[in-house]
């Protein structure tokens, strides 16, 4: 059972909408001329996520279905304990896991079996451990790792010819990625095999430099996975999408100091799922999680989950 604990949350708000689970009200509040307790109001949200627990297996199961899928991870305290939110996301569909492991125990209880599509991510490691088709690693993650050690660590000896080449081989992808539908296609796969070539003369040459060998490291471990973006255009060379879809969530966090207890942890996650995934479908998510509760309380069924608005509605 939820513990009142969790109604230490102010306000959640997500892109203008409201959960509002009152933390600053005393024991008891006045509202539409009934008397509401805090336990009352974690009893109201756990019901709430059970009635829509259904289009929560239903966010998974199309996420799973997905050819391409970003992921990300952040930091999330319950009960004071530091947790992790998993963010998996499409163009109409977020799935959100709050989960204490950070690594593959977490992963395995989203990916129930093998991923057939690409799997986008950065580049923690604990993302090994999923069986998928084919991985692409955040391009852009890497740039930013190569600025940071130079800005903050100022390396000597065979790091400047080491980040150059390195960071002249990654604009170079992205740029022949863009130039795609100018070249024809035996000239593309040239230029494609080129860019192989030099991943390879970089990752083989004996550098010295300490942080050039920790990069040439991660460059080996996921030299398959750098340059997957070329052979498949639906695919991003950076996990720019995941990361935004984790924001709003990092935005509830930020206000509502996370969970008090496992129970309300899980209640975040579905409402933040059903409501996320409705809000990239183009639905108003209160009134469509209202009508769906609606027709739940009439029927005892709870319709699918809606389908995205097109341009024509």
């Amino acid at each position: 059972m939820a513990r009142s604990s969790d109604c230490k949350i102010s306000c959640i708000r997500l892109k203008g909408y409201d959960f509002s689970w009152s933390s600053r009200w005393s024991r008891r509040t006045i509202h539409l001329h009934f008397k509401l307790t805090a336990g009352g109001l974690v009893a109201m949200w756990r019901r709430h996520r059970e009635v829509l627990f259904a289009w929560y297996l239903k966010i998974q199961a199309e996420a799973l279905d997905s050819a391409v899928l970003p992921a990300d991870e952040s930091g999330w305290r319950v009960d004071g304990k530091t947790h992790w939110l998993w963010c998996f996301t499409m163009t109409h569909v977020t799935f959100y896991l709050i989960d204490r492991s950070r690594g593959a125990p977490a992963l395995k209880k989203f990916f129930k079996q093998e991923f057939a599509g690409v799997l986008v991510t950065d580049f923690w490691s604990a993302y090994t451990a999923v069986v998928c088709a084919h991985k692409q690693k955040c391009l852009p993650h890497l740039l930013r790792d190569l600025k940071r050690t130079q800005h903050y660590l100022k390396p000597g000896g065979d790091w400047p010819p080491f980040s150059k080449q390195l960071r002249r081989l990654i604009r170079d992808s992205i740029r022949l990625s863009k130039r795609r539908k100018g070249l024809s296609a035996e000239r593309f796969a040239s230029r494609r095999r080129r860019l192989e070539r030099r991943l390879h003369e970089v990752v083989a040459q004996p550098w010295e430099q300490h942080h050039a060998r920790r990069l040439v490291k991660r460059r080996r471990r996921h030299a398959t996975e750098l340059f997957r973006f070329l052979d498949h255009p639906e695919v991003p060379s950076d996990n720019n999408h995941g990361e935004r879809q984790i924001r709003p969530a990092g935005i509830a966090r930020k206000n509502s100091y996370a969970n008090g207890s496992e129970d309300g942890a899980e209640t975040q996650a579905v409402l933040m799922s059903v409501f996320r995934t409705l809000k990239q479908r183009g639905h108003n998510p209160v009134s469509a999680a209202l009508d769906a509760v609606r027709d739940y309380l009439r029927t005892g069924r709870l319709p699918p989950l809606p389908k995205p608005i097109t341009e024509n509605g």
